[in-house]
């Protein structure tokens, strides 16, 4: 690949990773708006029924992934198709909890799962704006080489991520060492990992690393995004339709 490709590449990278940012901090910033009652910021409902904003992030990536196929653009076209497909992106996974949970948990506890994929998403946004990519064969080493280098790669970062460690194995996927020090890494007592293969003085030990109550850096920066004002100082005009569901 020569420099001007790479370097063209590296711009379409930067457009779909600075969108998706500044989309995910304003989604998050008028979400918590609207459940808090400020501003001039409302759900939309469309007949009766809530419209969520991975809606629309949705048709975005149909029509940008559409366009790109079809017609090819070249030129600044290309990069506003970049720029909405980080758009679009930020959107969907924004609600990515939603979707997989099939019910409106966007503030639930299970609401966290969202704000992981966006910030995992974020990270290997960073890693190929930076050049880190798995799949690179122009290092002169041969197929072969390339080949078993993903291989080991992939395999620790499935590990690690049996061992609760999923940031560590995306960032492994670009960079097989953190997932090659995750996998060699204790795990979480909560992951599969070591539900099913620590013996009970293994599991303490786990327990110990990592006690209840503990956040780690991640933890708490998800937590940042993911924490709103809790219902019971809700305004009492709260639209019944911004609540989470109950829990028991």
């Amino acid at each position: 690949m020569d420099l001007l490709e790479l370097t063209r590449r590296h711009v379409l990278v930067g457009w779909m990773l600075g969108a998706f940012l500044l989309t995910f901090l304003a989604t998050r910033a008028i979400t918590k708006a609207i459940r808090e009652g400020r501003g001039p910021f409302r759900n939309t409902a469309v007949g009766g029924v809530h419209v969520h904003h991975q809606v629309y992030g949705i048709f975005l990536l149909l029509g940008t992934g559409t366009a790109e196929f079809a017609y090819r653009p070249d030129g600044p076209w290309v990069d506003v198709l970049a720029a909405l497909f980080g758009v679009g992106a930020a959107l969907t996974l924004d609600e990515f909890a939603l979707w997989l949970h099939l019910e409106d948990v966007y503030w639930a506890r299970e609401g966290r799962s969202s704000v992981d994929a966006v910030l995992m998403a974020g990270v290997i946004g960073t890693l190929l704006l930076v050049g880190a990519n798995p799949f690179d064969d122009d290092s002169g080493d041969g197929a072969v080489a390339v080949a078993i280098t993903v291989a080991v790669g992939l395999l620790c970062a499935v590990v690690a991520i049996l061992k609760g460690r999923p940031v560590l194995a995306v960032i492994g996927v670009f960079v097989p060492v953190v997932a090659l020090v995750a996998a060699l890494r204790l795990a979480r007592p909560s992951s599969v990992w070591a539900r099913r293969r620590y013996d009970p003085r293994k599991m303490a030990r786990a327990l110990r690393r990592f006690r209840p109550g503990h956040d780690s850096r991640w933890d708490r920066l998800v937590d940042f995004f993911a924490v709103a004002q809790p219902l019971a100082t809700l305004p009492a005009t709260q639209s019944v339709t911004d609540r989470p569901p109950p829990t028991a």
